[in-house]
Protein backbone atom coordinates (compact mmCIF):
# COMPACT_ATOMS: atom_id res chain seq x y z
CA UNK A 1 0.00 0.00 0.00
CA UNK A 2 1.10 3.56 -0.73
CA UNK A 3 -0.61 5.15 2.26
CA UNK A 4 1.43 5.33 5.47
CA UNK A 5 -0.01 4.98 8.93
CA UNK A 6 -1.11 8.25 10.55
CA UNK A 7 -0.44 8.84 14.21
CA UNK A 8 -2.48 11.17 16.41
CA UNK A 9 -0.58 13.91 18.18
CA UNK A 10 -0.24 13.34 21.91
CA UNK A 11 -1.73 15.73 24.44
CA UNK A 12 1.68 16.54 25.97
CA UNK A 13 2.94 18.21 22.82
CA UNK A 14 -0.16 20.41 22.48
CA UNK A 15 0.04 21.61 26.10
CA UNK A 16 3.71 22.55 25.69
CA UNK A 17 2.97 24.58 22.56
CA UNK A 18 0.13 26.45 24.33
CA UNK A 19 2.40 27.42 27.23
CA UNK A 20 5.05 28.66 24.80
CA UNK A 21 2.31 30.68 23.06
CA UNK A 22 1.31 32.39 26.34
CA UNK A 23 4.90 33.03 27.41
CA UNK A 24 5.18 36.51 25.77
CA UNK A 25 1.93 37.64 27.43
CA UNK A 26 3.09 36.39 30.83
CA UNK A 27 6.43 38.13 30.31
CA UNK A 28 4.64 41.41 29.47
CA UNK A 29 2.70 41.28 32.75
CA UNK A 30 5.88 40.63 34.74
CA UNK A 31 7.62 43.60 33.10
CA UNK A 32 4.52 45.79 33.62
CA UNK A 33 4.53 44.90 37.33
CA UNK A 34 8.18 45.80 37.86
CA UNK A 35 8.14 48.98 35.74
CA UNK A 36 4.77 50.50 36.71
CA UNK A 37 2.84 48.87 39.53
CA UNK A 38 5.60 48.21 42.05
CA UNK A 39 7.14 51.75 41.98
CA UNK A 40 3.68 53.33 42.25
CA UNK A 41 2.75 51.31 45.33
CA UNK A 42 6.14 52.11 46.86
CA UNK A 43 5.57 55.85 46.36
CA UNK A 44 2.06 55.61 47.79
CA UNK A 45 3.39 53.86 50.90
CA UNK A 46 6.09 56.52 51.39
CA UNK A 47 3.46 59.29 51.02
CA UNK A 48 1.20 57.58 53.57
CA UNK A 49 4.02 57.32 56.13
CA UNK A 50 4.96 60.97 55.55
CA UNK A 51 1.36 62.06 56.21
CA UNK A 52 1.20 59.99 59.40
CA UNK A 53 4.41 61.61 60.66
CA UNK A 54 3.23 65.23 60.12
CA UNK A 55 3.51 67.37 63.23
CA UNK A 56 3.13 70.98 64.28
CA UNK A 57 5.97 73.15 62.96
CA UNK A 58 6.71 71.10 59.81
CA UNK A 59 7.08 73.06 56.58
CA UNK A 60 5.18 71.55 53.65
CA UNK A 61 4.08 72.08 50.05
CA UNK A 62 0.53 71.15 49.02
CA UNK A 63 -0.45 69.65 45.69
CA UNK A 64 -1.77 73.10 44.69
CA UNK A 65 1.64 74.69 45.28
CA UNK A 66 0.82 76.43 48.57
CA UNK A 67 3.82 76.55 50.92
CA UNK A 68 3.24 76.83 54.64
CA UNK A 69 3.99 75.77 58.20
CA UNK A 70 1.76 73.21 59.93
CA UNK A 71 -0.11 74.69 62.92
CA UNK A 72 -2.70 71.95 63.57
CA UNK A 73 -2.92 68.31 62.53
CA UNK A 74 -6.22 66.43 62.62
CA UNK A 75 -7.45 63.07 61.39
CA UNK A 76 -8.21 64.15 57.83
CA UNK A 77 -7.24 67.82 57.79
CA UNK A 78 -4.18 69.93 58.40
CA UNK A 79 -4.04 73.70 59.08
CA UNK A 80 -1.17 75.65 57.53
CA UNK A 81 0.10 79.12 58.33
CA UNK A 82 0.74 80.55 54.87
CA UNK A 83 1.56 84.19 55.72
CA UNK A 84 1.54 86.80 58.47
CA UNK A 85 -0.20 90.17 58.30
CA UNK A 86 1.41 93.38 59.48
CA UNK A 87 -1.36 94.92 61.59
CA UNK A 88 -0.62 98.04 63.52
CA UNK A 89 -2.86 97.07 66.46
CA UNK A 90 -1.99 95.60 69.81
CA UNK A 91 -1.88 92.07 68.44
CA UNK A 92 1.14 92.59 66.20
CA UNK A 93 1.51 90.14 63.34
CA UNK A 94 -1.55 87.96 62.76
CA UNK A 95 -1.12 84.58 61.06
CA UNK A 96 -3.12 83.76 57.94
CA UNK A 97 -4.14 80.11 58.20
CA UNK A 98 -5.72 77.81 55.66
CA UNK A 99 -7.14 74.32 56.18
CA UNK A 100 -6.34 71.54 53.70
CA UNK A 101 -7.12 67.88 53.39
CA UNK A 102 -4.21 65.90 54.72
CA UNK A 103 -3.87 64.01 51.44
CA UNK A 104 -3.17 67.26 49.57
CA UNK A 105 0.16 67.68 51.37
CA UNK A 106 2.66 66.70 48.71
CA UNK A 107 6.16 67.33 50.08
CA UNK A 108 7.76 67.81 53.47
CA UNK A 109 10.36 70.57 53.28
CA UNK A 110 13.52 70.86 55.41
CA UNK A 111 13.12 73.24 58.37
CA UNK A 112 14.11 76.82 57.54
CA UNK A 113 13.03 76.65 53.90
CA UNK A 114 10.25 79.24 54.39
CA UNK A 115 12.74 81.86 55.58
CA UNK A 116 14.77 81.49 52.38
CA UNK A 117 11.77 81.87 50.07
Amino acid sequence: MAISTAFAQTLDGAAGQQIVGFLPIILMFVVLYFLMIRPQTKRAKEHRTMLEALKKGDEVVTSGGVVGRVTKVGEGYVTLEVARTAEGGKGGDMPIEMTFQKSSVQTLLPNGTLKSI
